[in-house]
Formats: structure tokens, sequence, C-alpha cells
């Protein structure tokens, strides 16, 4: 797995030279010292040597996992400690933001961009959490390709159910960061796994109707709908109605 993992994160991120790194990343650096522990970390990343060349003093307090590991495992024990059924749609993520990055992203538009996706990490105990990364580019290859960045990572109580998104931000002409991507592979769910009949109840469900009034519009059955409810949830591989409805009043593009 890891492997295949290597292999498809160096092609979204295949550079053809290696650049410095900025002075200023030494600054970020010696800042940590000063910094307080909290739930956060950040790491410089390299992507062509799939190294972290440095991981802040939080690292070990945020997963419990060992400093020394990290940084000589690199990326590749970093991923090896991703939930498994996260890591194919992270990929995907990772893939759609770079597309994205090359395809409609105007070069000198790319320093001001900021990177932001999610995925559930192992920690030192063998207990997940989640993770919600903030990648920064600090240099980029003669492509333009971002290859090295500041990234900052939040790490969230496992109980907090998250669909698997990746978003691009840009510092626009008002000093504000303006959203210009955003991919909710849980929407794609919804789009690809989803019957008609069963948006149909979705739709209704988002607008708070309950099972009866939802089977009086639709002309069918509350067991009907609820049976349809079940199979929902099941799908998209949720807990409750309540958290369907609350992760689409957040995504209403989805339909």
């Amino acid at each position: 797995m890891q492997e295949k993992i290597k292999d498809t994160y160096k092609e979204i991120f295949k550079s053809y030279d290696r650049p410095s790194l900025k002075t200023h990343i030494e600054k970020i650096i010696e800042l940590d010292a000063y910094l307080p522990f909290t739930s956060t970390f950040f790491c410089i990343t390299n992507t062509q040597d799939l190294t972290f060349d440095y991981v802040s003093k939080n690292m070990p307090a945020c997963l419990g996992l060992d400093e020394r590991t990290f940084k000589t495992g690199g990326m590749r024990y970093f991923w090896g400690r991703m939930h498994p059924e996260d890591i194919d749609s992270w990929l995907k993520s990772l893939n759609g933001l770079m597309e994205f990055t090359l395809g409609e992203v105007d070069v000198n538009d790319r320093p001001k961009i900021t990177y932001t996706w999610n995925y559930r990490l192992k920690k030192g105990d063998d207990t997940y959490v989640n993770i919600i990364q903030n990648t920064i580019p600090l240099e980029f290859d003669k492509q333009d390709k971002p290859i090295i960045g500041l990234a900052h990572y939040t790490v969230l109580h496992p109980d907090v159910k998250m669909p698997i998104c990746a978003s691009a931000k840009i510092l626009n002409n008002n000093n504000e960061y303006e959203t210009i991507y955003f991919n909710n592979y849980s929407q794609k769910l919804l789009s690809e796994g989803i019957s008609n009949r069963e948006k149909d109840i979705i739709r209704l469900l988002v607008l708070n109707h309950t099972s009866k009034t939802i089977a009086k519009k639709l002309s069918i059955s509350p067991n009907t709908v609820d049976t349809h409810r079940r199979n929902i949830l099941k799908k998209l591989n949720i807990s409750s109605t309540g958290e369907l409805v609350g992760i689409l009043k957040m995504n209403k593009n989805w339909l």
C-alpha cells in the first residue's frame, strides 16, 4: 500500500529541479521554541525527497509519536499511519488540487495560495484522530509546481465525523483569503452512489421534513421512507440523519 501511495504521490508532485529553501524558513524554526504547546503542530514538507525538513516540538504531544522516528521515516512513515479507508480519497483530493493549480491558477498567483485537506491518522497509542492539514507553498520548481511547504496540522477528536474535503484559498487584492477550489469526496458519493428517489428524500430531509410528510409528498409509505433513510446512511457510512443534514447544509452544491 505504501508503495502505491509513494508512486501516486510522486506522480502528483513530480519535479525537475531542487531549489533552495527560502531564508525565512529558518525564522519559522527559530520561533518554534517560543510557541506554546497546543493541539496543533507544523512541519516543513519536501515533496521531492518525501521528507520532513523540520518537525515542530508540538508533534510528540499531539500524536504521541517519536520525533526521531517521524523525521527518519519521513512521509512514508506518515502515510503508513493513515486510516486505510481514507487513503484513496486523500490521494484523489491531492491530485485534484494539483490539477486545479497547474490548469487554472496563474503562475504569479500560486505563491498566494493556501491548501487544506483532512484525513484520519493513527496516534502512538494506536487510536485514530482527525487531522486537518493546511499547507502554504514556500518553494516551486521550474514548472511552478509547489514542492516545499509549511504544513500546519490540527488534531481533532476521533468522534468528530468529517467527510474528506480539499480546498484552495487565495490571498486576494483585499488581503483576504478567498476560496477558489472545493472538493468534497462525500459530495461525489451523493452524486454517484445515491438513487434519484434517495436524492428526493435527502432534499426533503434538508428542508427538515419528517418521514411522514416526505411520504405524503412523494406518495409512498412512511415505512418506505425509513427504509430509504437507512440505506442512505449505510451507503454514505454515516451514523445519523442529523449528521447527513449537517454535512449537506455546509455543502449546498451537491445536488
